[in-house]
């Protein structure tokens, strides 16, 4: 499998750095990733917080992975045990082909405690502290209300598919945390829109494009300019609602 193949080659290129734990998240670890199409989503615990030359070893370590067709999909995220504790903390991370410092949220954290996928070394019960609920649901609120609802009113990225997908997927697993306490796949989040009120033909376009033919024809301008309208104006009413209720 290309993606087996990929993470062999990250984690032999990655041992020199004496890495304590690789752990998978996301798709990957919740059982829905689909080759080609799903991120790789890694965090990685060095044994040391990361140093500038830290940065120019996994530069060159990514740099030497980017012929593989699947390396622009895979982020690591790099933490130590020194700093792995705290949320707040920006931690050297490699995605989109570059390196910068991004926080752990605690979305991922409680994934990594509920079905984090051990790659190498110990387990994420062993080495991060868990999420208490409300810091999950606080998290969460705070995502939808101050990233995604401002976010909403800019309508020049709503023509882009990965806008109306993690928009909408994002605001099905919101709503799931927010109600039941559980976190829930994208392909799950995609069944439970429909009872939510989304535009029916948007989630079909969604559900075609991240399961069905991947060599079905482009989108017409027509049907994205449509589609970014049909989806703004379902999301901006609705997380005002779901922030409403759990503020």
């Amino acid at each position: 499998m290309p993606t087996d193949a990929l993470l062999d080659r990250f984690l032999t290129g990655l041992l020199p750095l004496g890495p304590v734990a690789v752990w998978a998240h996301g798709s990957l670890g919740g059982g829905d990733y689909q080759e080609g199409r799903s991120d790789l989503d890694l965090i990685a615990i060095l044994p040391r917080p990361a140093t500038a030359r830290t940065a120019w070893q996994l530069g060159l370590l990514h740099a030497g992975l980017r012929a593989d067709p699947l390396a622009g999909l895979l982020h690591c995220t790099y933490l130590s045990p020194a700093t792995s504790a705290d949320p707040d903390q920006r931690h050297l991370t490699w995605a989109h082909r570059q390196l910068f410092k991004r926080t752990v949220t605690p979305v991922t954290r409680r994934e990594l405690h509920s079905f984090g996928r051990v790659l190498y070394g110990e387990s994420p019960k062993e080495l991060l502290p868990p999420v208490a609920d409300g810091e999950l649901a606080e998290f969460v609120v705070r995502d939808q209300r101050d990233f995604w609802r401002p976010t909403v009113r800019r309508a020049e990225l709503w023509r882009q598919d990965v806008w109306v997908d993690l928009g909408l997927l994002t605001f099905a697993r919101a709503t799931a945390t927010l109600r039941e306490g559980r976190l829930i796949t994208k392909r799950q989040a995609l069944d439970e829109l429909p009872a939510l009120g989304a535009p029916g033909e948007v989630v079909e376009d969604i559900s075609e494009r991240r399961y069905g033919d991947p060599a079905r024809p482009a989108a017409t301008q027509e049907w994205t300019g449509r589609r970014a309208e049909l989806t703004r104006s379902y999301l901006g009413p609705a997380i005002d609602t779901l922030v409403g209720a759990y503020s």
